[in-house]
């Protein structure tokens, strides 16, 4: 009988033994697709793998890079469906906004609207229409009030009243808006500065215009330099070229940019190169964008002089950058071959076990001073489990903690955080796409790219389903608990932290 039950035993371990998945043959398989590795050997032990999991992802992660927009997706099997969440009513009264800009009656009546997002949409939709209409400006002159709230209870608002309200009186009641405008040119919270920036494009007014390109905020810097460099040309351009020196990537990219076409100096020159070494120095990915720009400019603007300094810019971790510094010093009459040594990458920790279906769940708890409330996001490791891993690791170490959703589109999605509250600063290192099954709808969440493989650890949350941003963009996760807290977060709420809920 001992033996008997020994046997058993036995028999039982080695049945349990080969339904285990070789968790080191799906790590290695999935570093080499991290890699962008398409002749690592694990792929094709992976594929031939009596393990349905493992041959799944083996080919799943070759056919993800073989093509970067991943039409062999569906040929893969269905993956489980997000939640189906049904729409808010009032974001049906939001759409309906758009066919009504030109009738302020019934603008006026939006601003009283139960949600906010319909009021300050409203505000946004005001212009001529309204212009001299005298109970439009009343409202808009009460929402001015509220410029120095920095708390907001979940159904109400704070700041964002008076930052809409400027903007909206500069088009309907421009004598008001320039009365009221300096004193939002001084206000301690950067986003309405921002905003302030936006109302002085359309007043025109270049003195404040000028003012707020040198502010302490660079997202203050970047909308006041795109309004004054359409406005008044290149005759800017010193504060374009003193704004290069910006530590945020998105106002090194608008300066670049205002100097677009204008004549070189030697000032204007050294400006370029340094900031392109500046750039190179400070070892973040997420900068190409802008280190494309300044690249631009010194290809218009560079002389034979300069050749060898942009030459030793062709060696570069970034490989796309490498190759327009060689250009571009190779028409200046020193050939030179790019040389690019991209960052090493490693496999974070939990992508294995994500992949062969952990289930771990974050959960997202807004500041109490943006209103409060939380969130639960499910990882979708069965799609992207790097991309679900990595994510994983930085909530676990605070990178998104007291940070905000910079970007809020109600009918759309709300994206962030980033350290820049802005779409051009995120994390230093790439994180790759991939690209899956799953369906951008309502409740999904991807991360946001600027460019194939440009992931820069940014959420966005689709506020409705957007099918047409699956051929782009990665969903690493799902809303699974407390969608209507993600539909009322407004532009700068803070996120107190992320914490993990299941699967520690």
């Amino acid at each position: 009988m001992i033996r008997q039950a020994l046997l058993v035993s036995v028999l039982a371990a080695s049945a349990l033994s080969a339904q285990a998945p070789d968790t080191s043959l799906v790590r290695r398989i999935l570093f080499a697709e991290d890699r962008r590795d398409t002749t690592d050997r694990a792929l094709a032990e992976g594929m031939a793998s009596r393990d349905a999991r493992v041959a799944l992802i083996a080919r799943r992660a070759m056919a993800r890079m073989r093509d970067a927009k991943f039409a062999a997706r569906d040929s893969l099997g269905a993956l489980p469906a997000p939640p189906a969440y049904p729409e808010p009513d009032w974001r049906v009264r939001y759409r309906a906004l758009a066919t009504r800009n030109a009738d302020c009656t019934a603008l006026g009546a939006a601003l009283t609207d139960a949600s906010w997002h319909v009021r300050l949409r409203a505000a946004d939709l005001a212009g001529t229409a309204c212009r001299g209409d005298v109970a439009f400006t009343a409202t808009m002159r009460a929402w001015l009030a509220t410029s120095g709230n920095a708390v907001r209870a979940r159904d109400d608002a704070a700041w964002q009243p008076a930052a809409h309200a400027i903007v909206a009186l500069s088009r309907a009641a421009p004598q008001v808006a320039r009365a009221e405008l300096p004193s939002f040119l001084r206000h301690d919270t950067h986003w309405v500065r921002v905003y302030a920036a936006r109302a002085a494009a359309v007043l025109t007014d270049t003195q404040a215009l000028r003012a707020l390109a040198g502010d302490r905020n660079d997202n203050v810097r970047e909308a006041a330099i795109d309004a004054l460099s359409k406005l008044t040309a290149h005759a800017d351009d010193s504060l374009y070229v003193a704004a290069l020196q910006s530590k945020g990537y998105q106002a090194v990219r608008s300066a670049a940019l205002a100097l677009k076409g204008a004549t070189p100096t030697r000032p204007m020159r050294h400006a370029l190169v340094t900031t392109a070494q500046r750039l190179r120095a400070d070892s973040s990915e997420t900068s190409r964008d802008a280190r494309t720009e300044v690249m631009a400019r010194l290809a218009e603007m560079a002389d034979a002089q300069m050749a060898a300094h942009v030459a030793t810019l062709a060696t570069d971790f970034d490989c796309v950058i490498a190759a327009k510094a060689a250009d571009i010093a190779t028409a200046l009459g020193k050939p030179t071959a790019p040389q690019c040594t991209p960052f090493v990458r490693s496999l974070p920790a939990d992508a294995v076990r994500l992949a062969l279906g952990a289930d771990v769940r974050l959960r997202v708890v807004m500041s109490p001073s943006s209103g409060g409330g939380s969130f639960v996001v499910r990882l979708r490791g069965d799609v992207a489990p790097i991309m679900a891993a990595r994510v994983l690791s930085l909530a676990r170490t605070g990178y998104y903690d007291r940070q905000a959703w910079h970007r809020v589109e109600p009918n759309f999605v709300i994206q962030g955080p980033s350290p820049g509250d802005n779409e051009y600063v995120g994390h230093p290192r790439f994180l790759r796409d991939e690209l899956g099954a799953v369906p951008h709808v309502r409740g999904t969440v991807g991360m946001s790219t600027r460019g194939h493989d440009t992931g820069d650890a940014q959420w966005f949350v689709n506020l409705k389903d957007n099918l047409n941003l699956g051929r782009d963009y990665t969903v690493f996760g799902e809303i699974v608990e407390g969608i209507e807290v993600a539909d009322s977060v407004l532009e700068g709420d803070v996120i107190e932290r992320i914490e993990v809920v299941r699967g520690r």
